[in-house]
């Protein structure tokens, strides 16, 4: 099997590297790894004591800011690695400043692992959520790495738990332990032999909370509110808006619309844009115009989305008709909004349990957005009860990286 999954990696990158000359995104994917080991050697030295964190994409990076910042406060001496595997979460994040050095992860080849281990030669490892590679946590086991698996989560689908998923469960052999996420996760691994599991819970709450305690001013939305009903739609997709846009174009004067597209291409933008009568205003027109006089404000840049939902009176997220499903609704619980998604969410643990809890409601159709969306606009009570459920609901799944760090410390020392 071993043999055959090494051909396997080695069979996946001549096809990548083939399918980059026709997709941007895999083109990163590829140049992107070029060079990864000259600059780690620019960034990191052989007396270097250092720390490595591996996370997919950018989803995961943010389970795992928690836990490093808290590293790098119990580790003062040591230098952090981030690794990713993803365009997605390298391109976004590789000028971070937690990170003394930020990388593509290597193809997982037995060589290329050796390689990148020995050049980074961490006393700890940190793998977000998932992503196993065998090459890499076998030198990681051959080496003696302590290596964790922090925010993780197990599915009974998933190739360690079938009766032909033996090299799969091997490769959890190299972790020292696994912090997950639920009690099913606990149960699965303790199903094929692990005893050296832990429930942490999820690191994103300690994430998000954190937003509360930065400046989530922006004096541009103030004005664009104006002290009106605002309803935030955040990473909508075009399925969402086809449903939305309706709801726009008669909605009363009064209401106020801020539109956070998933995707900020021009096109999509324009036509966006064109499909509404309301009077609307792009954030790269902002300072040229009273914004206002607008009634709509789509936000056609990154980055902001977190502190616009902080002026939200009620907050749609978007993705729920598509898949895997709708976005991270956590920024908006944070805040005490009511949350509205679509219909596909049952892969996301904290959207079921806020559903179930009233503090989020999922619609499938033109008339049950409608009748959501006047329901909270009418009935204020109602829009405070269940934005207190979506902000208590986030305090109440606090604490995961205090038992990921209580843990490792009083391990390591």
């Amino acid at each position: 099997m071993y043999q055959i999954y090494n051909l396997i990696i080695i069979l996946a990158s001549l096809m990548v590297r083939f399918l980059a000359i026709f997709s941007p995104k895999l083109s990163l994917f590829v140049s992107g790894r070029k060079e990864v080991l000259d600059k780690i050697k620019n960034n990191i030295n052989t007396t270097d004591k250092t720390i490595w964190f591996h996370a997919a994409s950018l989803g995961e990076y943010e389970q795992g800011v928690p836990v490093i910042e808290k590293i790098k406060t119990n580790y003062p001496s040591h230098k952090i690695v981030v690794s990713f595997f993803s365009p997605s979460g390298y391109e976004v994040r590789k000028n971070n400043t937690l990170a003394d050095v930020t990388v593509y992860l290597p193809l997982d080849t037995k060589s290329n692992a050796q390689k990148f281990i020995e050049t980074i030669h961490p006393e700890m490892v940190f793998f977000i959520k998932y992503e196993f590679w065998p090459n890499y946590l076998q030198e990681l086991k051959n080496q003696n790495i302590k290596t964790y698996l922090i925010s993780g989560i197990f599915r009974k689908n998933q190739f360690f738990f079938k009766w032909y998923g033996g090299f799969y469960r091997k490769a959890l052999l190299s972790f020292d332990y696994f912090f997950v996420q639920n009690e099913s996760s606990k149960h699965l691994m303790q199903s094929i032999g692990f005893s050296n599991v832990k429930i942490s819970g999820d690191t994103r709450f300690d994430r998000v909370l954190a937003i509360l305690n930065q400046n989530n001013d922006l004096e541009f939305i103030s004005k664009f509110k104006n002290n009106q009903p605002t309803i935030v739609i955040g990473s909508s997709w075009p399925k969402d808006e086809a449903l939305l846009l309706k709801y726009i174009n008669n909605a009363p004067e009064n209401i106020k619309f801020i539109i956070a597209p998933h995707n900020i291409k021009v096109d999509q933008i324009e036509n966006l844009k064109k499909n509404l009568s309301k009077k609307t205003v792009l954030f790269s027109e902002k300072d040229k115009k009273n914004v206002t006089d607008f009634s709509v404000f789509i936000i056609d840049t990154i980055g902001i989305l977190t502190k616009i939902y902080s002026y939200a009176d009620i907050a749609y997220v978007g993705g729920g008709f598509g898949n895997p499903g709708v976005h991270n609704i956590l920024e908006p619980a944070t805040f005490g909004i009511p949350i509205v998604i679509g219909p596909n969410y049952s892969h996301f643990a904290e959207a079921t349990a806020l559903v179930n809890l009233e503090g989020c409601i999922s619609i499938s159709n033109q008339s049950t957005l409608n009748e959501t969306f006047n329901l909270l606009l009418n009935n204020e009570d109602i829009r405070h009860e269940k934005g207190h459920i979506c902000s208590t609901f986030v305090q109440m799944n606090k604490g995961a990286t205090s038992t990921i760090i209580d843990h490792i410390c009083n391990k390591t020392y």
